[in-house]
């Protein structure tokens, strides 16, 4: 399969991830969206790398894996913590930050 594929894949997930984060106010659909925009990296990535032939691409997909975990859990965490307190995970009716 050409590189193009792969590529046009991408980018259409990381498009869908954007549109995500920038239209939705659910808190767990805002994490989902960052989480699909950087798969999207990570199949370019995986894709440069095997049409290359360096596994430096790789390498770095294991790095972004390792933070988009970790996002995940503080992420989750902090909206847990929101929704006890606030009862609710839209980010228009949490304004516990403003003045």
């Amino acid at each position: 399969m050409p590189l193009d594929y792969y590529l046009i894949l991408s980018a259409v997930l990381f498009v869908i991830g954007v549109a995500g984060v920038v239209t939705r106010r659910n808190a767990i659909i805002i994490f989902m969206s960052l989480e699909l925009m950087l798969n999207a990296v990570n199949l370019s990535m995986v894709a440069f790398s095997a049409f290359s032939g360096d596994i430096s691409g790789q390498m770095f997909v294991f790095f972004i894996m390792a933070v988009a975990a970790a996002e995940a859990a503080v992420g989750l965490a902090i909206v847990l913590a929101l929704f006890r307190n606030k009862q609710t995970v839209y980010v228009d009716e949490i304004n516990i930050m403003k003045w």
